[in-house]
């Protein structure tokens, strides 16, 4: 083992660990693991702490940093751990420095020799994240064992959804520069990937902070026209009510644009989304997929909900419920509600921890129903797919294939919809 990146959470995690890889690559570090963490559930924090207690069991000689959200906003509770030889915050974990080795003589108190950053010598790295101003698409020459590369956009926010600590994680919302994004996308495509996705925090709010205040359908109008050769372009999440003009415009005649939308959705009851202090309404969100599938028919779209939030009632649920059929949401990211310190849905009145499991697995059933549908109707179907490992793909519409064979990770196949079974579609190679 020289350098493992252990990555939990979100794409824009995914994309920061390529950074880190190239970062620690490049100074040279060895037998070194990262951790990647995620501050969203209880349940990411605990898995991260796990693994990091059975990483130095099976390797008790190697170097061990742990960055993330999870670390950024505890970074204590990870520096008391007898694991850990390293903390780093959100914004270090993206500065060459912070992996660059000190002199042994500074490392003393410490069982690992461990990077230094900005001359400190302390076992935790992490400044205040509200200070940081700017962000930087910085340039990751290739995505290890991905058939698709993530591009950083936008990074923080600056809504406080009640239930929320990722703002205390991130910062708040910072864009990427256009000319910015479009040379790292120019250098990917030149590498060979088919395929990109535009990840951040809150992509919706894209450009409100840069001169002359660019939409992100501006931006993503601004980067197809400026990379013609890209085949093929993704976002990663995107909230309703700031959808702009130009990006249903790219909707509705863009064809590089893949016709999947996964919404910021968390919940389908008015009175739950208001105690979230989220900005779009139960109608605000069927509007939005019907307008979308007005535009583009074979738009499908997935969503992120929270079963069990605080307060709701039986009755509020199943508004939540019934969205994901009438607004008909296939690929659900569905989490029972996990209070988090310091927010302000963590002082509600609690919903029991057993109705939130058993709520999120009829909201996990619903969506399942979904896809089996649209599963149904894809059959027979000729579609085209990105290979990923082995005999797995990916459609236009982001829904996992097995294949009757393998290709290249990355290339774009052709292939007949032949079967499909409760977690995919089954095909063949045309």
């Amino acid at each position: 083992m020289t350098i493992e990146i252990v990555t939990f959470g979100c794409r824009l995690n995914a994309y920061e660990s390529e950074v880190m890889r190239d970062h620690a690559q490049k100074a040279g570090m060895q037998d070194t693991i990262i951790f990647n963490t995620c501050a969203v559930t209880a349940e990411a924090e605990r898995q991260a702490r796990q693994a990091i207690r059975r990483a130095r069991r099976e390797n008790p000689s190697a170097k061990i940093i742990v960055t993330g959200c999870s670390a950024q906003v505890k970074p204590e509770d990870y520096a008391r751990m007898d694991e850990v030889d390293m903390v780093l915050g959100n914004e270090e974990k993206l500065h060459l420095a912070s992996f660059r080795r000190k002199p042994e003589s500074q490392a003393s108190g410490l069982s690992h020799e461990i990077p230094a950053f900005a001359g400190m010598t302390e076992k935790i790295r992490v400044n205040d994240i509200m200070a940081v101003k700017e962000t930087a698409s910085h340039m990751v020459a290739s995505f290890d064992g991905k058939a698709r590369a993530f591009v950083q956009v936008q990074n923080g926010c600056d809504h406080r959804c009640t239930f929320c600590i990722i703002p205390y994680g991130r910062g708040n919302s910072r864009s990427v520069p256009i000319g910015e994004i479009v040379a790292q996308v120019r250098m990917l495509v030149e590498k060979g990937y088919n395929e990109i996705v535009l990840t951040g925090v809150d992509i919706s709010d894209y450009g409100k902070d840069l001169p002359g205040s660019p939409s992100l359908g501006q931006m993503m109008r601004r980067l197809l026209a400026l990379v013609p050769e890209l085949k093929r372009l993704r976002l990663s999440s995107i909230d309703a009510v700031e959808v702009d003009d130009d990006l249903y415009r790219l909707i509705a005649e863009e064809p590089r644009l893949m016709p999947h939308l996964h919404v910021s959705l968390q919940a389908g009851d008015d009175m739950i989304l208001k105690r979230m202090k989220r900005r779009h309404s139960r109608k605000d969100a069927l509007d939005f997929c019907a307008r979308v599938r007005d535009l583009r028919p074979d738009m499908v779209f997935g969503a992120d909900i929270i079963a069990g939030f605080p307060t709701e009632t039986e009755a509020m649920f199943a508004n939540t419920l019934a969205i994901v059929e009438e607004a008909n949401l296939a690929f659900l990211h569905v989490f029972p509600y996990s209070a988090r310190e310091g927010t302000p849905a963590a002082r509600m009145p609690q919903v029991a921890k057993e109705a939130r499991k058993e709520r999120a697995a009829r909201l996990r059933d619903a969506g399942q129903k979904q896809m089996r549908k649209l599963f149904a109707d894809w059959q027979g179907r000729q579609v085209a797919a990105v290979m990923e490992q082995g005999p797995i793909a990916r459609t236009d519409h982001f829904a996992p294939v097995r294949l009757d064979k393998p290709a290249q990770p990355g290339e774009i196949v052709s292939l007949r919809v032949t079967g499909a079974d409760a977690e995919r579609l089954h095909g063949t190679i045309i």
